[in-house]
């Protein structure tokens, strides 16, 4: 499948295996799985960061698999869900990075493009969260906002 904002095709990378059930030999349990979530998500890591922490240091493959609720689900469940989706959080970061590139290399062409096409992927993803109810009607995509909410 094609990119949207390159003129390349799209890599194809690896998939996650097909079986339903956990793996035999998880000694953990859901509600310990939980209990391990919410106690990394309150030292301040992103879902994605949590994931990556269960798998690499307590050996956790895959938390939905054993618990039937996503990371983020957990989280929502115990109040520590964040007020900007991680995704939009890191778009909003890239963007104030570029733009502190741009107070230095003024003529550079290719941060321009890629700052428009980052702007574009958060008004995308704005209008997306918006629709779904996941962030506030008059939450606003404002640029000299961002520092403040990063």
């Amino acid at each position: 499948m094609a990119k949207r904002y390159s003129g390349k095709k799209g890599m194809a990378g690896s998939k996650k295996p097909l079986e339903d059930k956990p793996k035999t030999w998880l000694t953990y349990s859901s509600d310990e799985m939980e209990q391990l979530v919410v106690k990394i998500a309150k030292t301040g890591k992103p879902t994605s960061q949590i994931g990556l922490v269960l798998r690499d240091s307590y050996g956790i493959p895959d938390v939905k698999k054993v618990t039937n609720k996503s990371i983020l689900k957990i989280l929502g469940e115990h109040k520590l869900q964040p007020k900007i989706p991680e995704d939009l959080t890191s778009l909003l970061k890239r963007e104030l990075n570029l733009q502190k590139h741009l107070e230095k290399n003024h003529k550079d062409m290719g941060a321009k493009r890629g700052i428009l096409i980052t702007r574009s992927k958060i008004r995308r993803l704005e209008k997306y969260y918006k629709k779904e109810g996941i962030l506030p009607k008059e939450w606003a995509y404002n640029k000299q906002d961002i520092k403040l909410t990063v």
